[in-house]
């Protein structure tokens, strides 16, 4: 048994599938997220792969803060994943508020509802950042296996 769980492990660290959820953002965090996914700056050489459902994601990618009308839909999305299931929060909306933080609809960043594994700041965060934040991620996650 053990040598299966340790496969899973293996397999879910070299080939991660990705959701991508925008939870009020100005769609520049999201526009930054989808050119990453592009041959130009391919994520997917990670084994990174972008999914439409959560049913099968490993990685939700965040764009934008945590409104009130989205905070149970963000919730619902989170609890749909399969376990172990991790948080990026891409941009700086999505890590504390940003220039939204403090309007009477906004709570916060994702941390706010969500635990979230990876912080990826910028106002868009560029492309190579977003790789470099998902790359560290993976790398993390591997030493922690390791261990």
């Amino acid at each position: 048994m053990k040598i299966i769980t340790k496969m899973i492990n293996w397999s879910r660290l070299k080939s991660p599938w990705v959701l991508h959820f925008n939870t009020g953002a100005c769609n520049a965090c999201d526009i930054e997220i989808i050119a990453s996914l592009t041959p130009r700056y391919d994520l997917e050489r990670f084994g990174v792969l972008l999914k439409g459902t959560p049913r099968h994601a490993d990685v939700l990618l965040c764009s934008g803060p945590v409104t009130k009308q989205i905070e149970c839909r963000l919730l619902r999305i989170y609890e749909q994943m399969p376990e172990p299931k991790f948080v990026v929060a891409i941009g700086t909306c999505a890590c504390t508020g940003g220039v939204f933080n403090g309007c009477y609809n906004v709570q916060g960043g994702i941390n706010t509802v969500l635990p979230v594994s990876a912080y990826i700041p910028g106002c868009p965060a560029s492309p190579k950042a977003i790789i470099d934040g998902v790359a560290k991620l993976l790398q993390s996650l591997e030493e922690g296996d390791k261990k």
